[in-house]
């Protein structure tokens, strides 16, 4: 099947601009005429051409932006609107071009045939194995709109246990840059002027005194260098980051840190919880919840866990024990799905920790907010206030000569 772009007009003379999937041209035409169009421009979309869909289509869309279209999709669907004319109408109102482009693309596929899963399996940097999944299980189910809120729903509480973590971390990251700001500004700017007036005494200085002018000295010197070797050690730590063993190295030593790693690690069993709890609730099976949930773990750590826990139960484990084996998850976490396994209740103790694992964030987020506030202030005084204090030694031991 090949893809032709169109240019048209609707019957109130709007312009409109898309893509659409036919076996021909003249399938083409005819598909579009079907909808009141008319065809001004369409020719067949050449491969490796950077069409507008194609380049929109690798840019993200905000998480906020996906949570109000699918809320919006929900509601469109359960009062009985076809899935093309929702998706026609949601199209207008996207703020994102690429969002819109992918939209539109939906619509036009799912308008030759394809289903709205298959429609979005074109745009995975859009919509996630997650989502596609649960589209897949909510069309197989005949209850669409139903699992469309239950998405809605989950990727509003991802947002807001995003929000929370960003914003606890932006205060800290924006003190510790301004600080290191500062710190880069008195050396290389404050610290040369004092050094011209000690010159004059005549006398030797402090060790503390003429370290300071020392690193002074060598930061003005190769202040190049320094910028490039650090741009260098940057981008190799970044590239070494986005390596399997990268990853696998950082996510494991981010689970081990005192206090963030705590926290990593309720993040990552609530989201885990969570995104289980939605897809077997929603009739996706578990081997397939299993391999969907490692994917989004957000930690590579956890991902390899929960591979090794869909492997044990595909040979006939239940989840609770190779959970547990793993070390990973804490046992009040086994011991629910345990029992939701034994009842038959397996979503709603799933459900049940991820609140109890929201909350233990939302408490933890707090708590270290406030603790980190006194403690990033202590460090910028010591820092700022010993700089102040060697810079001044000189003049202090000058005036204890004077008043001998």
């Amino acid at each position: 099947m090949a893809k032709f772009n169109y240019v048209s007009k609707d019957r109130s003379g709007k312009s409109l601009k898309g893509q659409v999937d036919a076996v021909d041209r003249a399938k083409a035409l005819e598909i579009l005429r079907s909808r009141d169009l008319l065809i001004l421009k369409l020719e067949e979309a050449k491969p490796g051409s950077f069409s507008s869909l194609k380049l929109f289509s690798r840019k993200k869309v905000s998480l906020d932006e996906l949570v109000i279209f699918t809320r919006q999709l929900a509601t469109l669907t359960g009062a009985g609107i076809t899935i093309v004319t929702s998706l026609d109408t949601l199209s207008e109102q996207a703020q994102s071009p690429a969002f819109k482009a992918a939209i539109i693309d939906a619509r036009d596929s799912v308008n030759t045939g394809s289903s709205l899963s298959e429609a979005m399996e074109k745009h995975r940097g859009i919509f996630s194995d997650f989502f596609i999944n649960m589209v897949r299980a909510g069309e197989s189910g005949g209850m669409l709109d139903e699992v469309l809120e239950r998405v809605a729903a989950y990727l509003e509480k991802t947002s807001n246990l995003q929000r929370k973590i960003k914003s606890a971390m932006m205060y800290p990251a924006a003190v510790m840059i301004m600080a290191f700001g500062i710190l880069v500004l008195l050396l290389l700017k404050v610290i040369p002027v004092f050094k011209d007036i000690f010159s004059s005494f005549g006398a030797g200085l402090p060790g503390p005194t003429q370290f300071l002018i020392d690193l002074s000295d060598g930061m003005r010197k190769y202040f190049f260098p320094l910028v490039v070797l650090g741009a260098l050690i940057f981008w190799a730590f970044k590239w070494y980051a986005s390596t399997k063993m990268g990853m696998l190295k950082l996510d494991g030593l981010k689970l081990k840190l005192p206090v963030f790693g705590v926290l990593q690690r309720k993040v990552a069993i609530s989201k885990f919880s969570r995104t289980l709890s939605t897809l077997v609730r929603s009739g996706v099976p578990i081997l397939q919840a299993l391999e969907i949930v490692s994917k989004t773990a957000g930690n590579t750590v956890v991902e390899r866990t929960i591979d090794k826990v869909r492997d044990n139960v595909r040979e006939g484990e239940s989840i609770s024990d190779p959970m547990e084996r793993s070390g990973i998850f804490p046992p009040l976490v086994t011991r629910m799905i345990s029992v939701g396994e034994k009842t038959g209740e397996l979503e709603k103790m799933l459900t049940k920790i991820a609140d109890f694992f929201d909350d233990q964030v939302d408490v933890m987020v707090d708590s270290l907010t406030s603790l980190l506030e006194p403690l990033i202030i202590a460090f910028l005084g010591i820092v700022i206030g010993g700089i102040v204090i060697c810079m001044f030694l000189p003049i202090f031991q000058m005036s204890e000569l004077l008043t001998f």
